[in-house]
């Protein structure tokens, strides 16, 4: 605010601004040497830093935030990781199904053209097998250009198969799979052997569906299996005297199989091995339920 004083000379008053407040200077009326009173105003004086004590109480804060977000994106990590465990295994557990369902449709399709069921092993004249029925459903499963292109008076690793053998087909394949290579494997076997839909009749000649007589719902051809390691094309599946109990699979729990009537379930690795062996043969007349 401004000071009010007289010139101690000529008794002059005057007003000046607080900011000259201690300087010297000439009197406005009489020319002459005098001081304004008071402390000079001190300009650009630096703010005082803040205490240490609030510095370190806004890490304490920060650091709590952040140990808080860190907790609470374990929790829901912990919560949402299983969950889409979960969701995966359900969407290749339905897409290995559905796999299956393509392979039995086709199995029916092939009985309506033909007549018959397709034998698990194609052989040639003098009986040595030649390659697996798989090939002949290859029509059915949308790959008759595959099919056509298939030597089908060779084995299956002949030289002239090779190309067509390196075929990869996602049908014959549980997604569920560990087998990372891609090879053209199967993931799905037939159940073969004394008693199955793939027992040749004594004439040579395959079975047809007239010949289950325990009913298609009650007969299993087809196994998912992580141990099959064989190729789609080759003439090596699951006999019936080697399943006592069911094969190490893809899916927790149990095996997926492919039932005569089209539709497809899972059996539990718990299964009576009774239960399993009337569930595979076509003609016992067992009375089974899973």
């Amino acid at each position: 605010m401004p000071i009010a004083f007289a010139c101690p000379h000529c008794g002059n008053r005057m007003n000046v601004a607080d900011q000259y407040a201690g300087q010297t200077g000439p009197c406005s009326s009489c020319g002459r040497q005098i001081s304004i009173p008071g402390s000079p105003v001190a300009f650009g004086k630096p703010a005082a830093a803040p205490s240490k004590g609030g510095g370190s109480m806004l890490l304490i804060v920060l650091g709590v935030i952040l140990v808080g977000a860190l907790v609470c994106c374990g929790v829901m990590a912990a919560l949402l990781f299983p969950a889409i465990g979960s969701a995966r295994q359900a969407a290749q557990r339905a897409q290995s199904m559905n796999n299956m369902r393509m392979i039995g449709l086709a199995m029916h399709n092939y009985h309506d053209m033909y007549g018959s069921l397709p034998p698990a092993v194609v052989k040639d004249a003098s009986g040595a097998p030649l390659y697996s029925g798989r090939v002949l459903l290859l029509p059915f499963l949308e790959q008759a250009p595959l099919y056509e292109r298939f030597d089908k008076t060779k084995a299956w690793n002949a030289p002239e198969n090779s190309a067509i053998v390196s075929t990869v087909l996602p049908v014959f394949q549980d997604p569920a799979s560990t087998n990372t290579s891609n090879s053209p494997r199967t993931d799905y076997v037939f159940v073969t052997g004394q008693g199955t839909v793939f027992e040749e009749k004594q004439d040579g000649t395959p079975m047809t569906l007239a010949d289950v007589t325990d009913g298609l719902s009650n007969t299993v051809y087809l196994i998912e299996s992580s141990a099959a390691n064989a190729h789609w094309a080759e003439p090596r599946d699951m006999d019936i005297s080697q399943l006592g109990v069911l094969p190490p699979g893809h899916h927790p729990n149990g095996n997926l199989v492919g039932i005569l009537d089209g539709s497809v379930t899972t059996l539990s690795k718990n299964i009576n091995p009774a239960t399993l062996r009337g569930l595979l043969t076509r003609g016992g007349g067992e009375a089974v339920s899973y």
